[in-house]
């Protein structure tokens, strides 16, 4: 199955839940995406799918805080778990469940 389409993700971060959504897309032959969330859409860098189910990817972001974020996930059908990092903070948890209506 295709990881293209939306993505409602919760990442559960030390100040709170943090919710986004993802956009997953194939332009010009390759997969690319951008991120929404707390008034502020951002492009995702070095989007990489490994293995049809584990997708990586960097973003950088200035709200709530300035961060750069690298996650790591696994997809399966339409839910997604994993990690998202930032420097050397410690991991958080990543979960996500595809917008079907989308």
């Amino acid at each position: 199955m295709s990881v293209e389409g939306t993505w409602n993700i919760v990442i559960a971060t030390p100040v709170g839940q943090q919710q986004a959504v993802l956009r997953l897309f194939s332009e010009d032959g390759a997969l690319r995406g951008v991120a929404t969330g707390e008034a502020e859409e951002v492009p995702l860098s070095d989007l990489t799918l490994q293995a049809a189910d584990r997708l990586t990817w960097r973003q950088s972001i200035t709200r709530p805080m300035r961060l750069d974020l690298s996650f790591d996930v696994a997809v399966h059908g339409d839910e997604l778990t994993g990690t998202a990092k930032a420097g050397r903070l410690p991991a958080t948890k990543v979960t996500g469940r595809r917008d079907t209506a989308a």
